[in-house]
This record gives structure tokens, C-alpha cells and sequence, in this order.
């Protein structure tokens, strides 16, 4: 009997803490969405403002420069959203805080700080070394063949 009860207490601390991550979540798309479709909505008021005006090749390079930062902050912007939309879908089958590297379980701590986190602190760290290894090595390759074609 007082088994049941502490399982229903869990389960009950469990449906609060999902449905804060959710809550969080779900905010966070929102904001996101928002701020994506308010630039959408600035890039194309400026595109059909209709004025006309000369302007130096300065300042049409000023301008593709800032468009090209617009463009990646909006293209960032998706790819968080999709993130989001994953970690919504992890939520609902259950499987939200569960690290994809090793299977245990996400701190609270790194859910909340980084809602859609899809490895333990421990795993992001070694899976970053990795990366930064293969790049390493990824430059060697290439400073080697660099190398090698200069002395043919």
C-alpha cells in the first residue's frame, strides 16, 4: 500500500515538472515564432517601401551585410523553433530528460537553462571534444595536402 502512494506521488511531482518543461517550452516557441514573423513582416515593409534613392557601393555592401545577419539570425531563429517542436514531441512520448548518448537522466538544472538539451552535461562535454578533435584533425589533413601540393 504505501508503495502505491509513493509512486503516485512521484507520478504526481512528475505531471508538475512536465507540465512547467512544457509551459516553458511552449513559451519559449512562442516568443521565438513571434520574433521570427516580426521580421519577416520589417524585411518585407522594407523591400515594397517603394523609395528610390541612389546609394554608393558602400552602401549597398553595408546593406547585403546586414541582410545576410538578418537572414541567419531569422535562419537561427527556425532551427531553435525545431528544436522546441522536438523537445515538445520528446515531452509527450515520455522521453523528454533522457540524455540520447547514455540514457540517464537530464539535471533540472541544464532543462531548465536549455530546454530542448538533448544530452546530459556529460555527454554535450565529450561529444564538443570530439568535434573539436575532428576539427583539429580536419585542419592537419589540410595543412598537410596544402603541404604536399606546394612541393610537386
Amino acid at each position: 500500500m504505501k508503495r502505491a502512494k509513493v509512486t503516485t506521488t512521484q507520478t504526481d511531482m512528475d505531471k508538475g515538472r512536465y507540465g512547467e518543461l512544457k509551459q516553458i517550452l511552449e513559451e519559449r516557441r512562442r516568443e521565438i515564432l513571434s520574433a521570427v514573423k516580426t521580421k519577416i513582416k520589417d524585411v518585407r515593409a522594407e523591400g515594397s517601401s517603394g523609395i528610390m534613392h541612389a546609394v554608393d557601393v558602400a552602401e549597398t555592401s553595408e546593406s547585403d551585410i546586414q541582410d545576410d545577419i538578418e537572414f541567419a539570425l531569422i535562419q537561427m531563429k527556425a532551427e531553435t523553433l525545431n528544436k522546441i517542436d522536438e523537445a515538445l514531441r520528446r515531452l509527450e512520448e515520455g522521453s523528454y530528460d533522457n540524455c540520447f548518448e547514455c540514457g540517464e537522466g537530464i539535471s533540472q538544472q541544464r532543462l531548465r537553462a536549455l530546454p530542448f538539451a538533448v544530452r546530459c552535461k556529460d555527454c554535450e562535454e565529450a561529444r564538443e571534444q570530439a568535434v573539436q578533435r575532428e576539427r583539429v584533425a580536419s585542419q592537419r589533413r589540410g595543412a598537410t595536402s596544402l603541404f604536399l601540393d606546394a612541393s610537386s
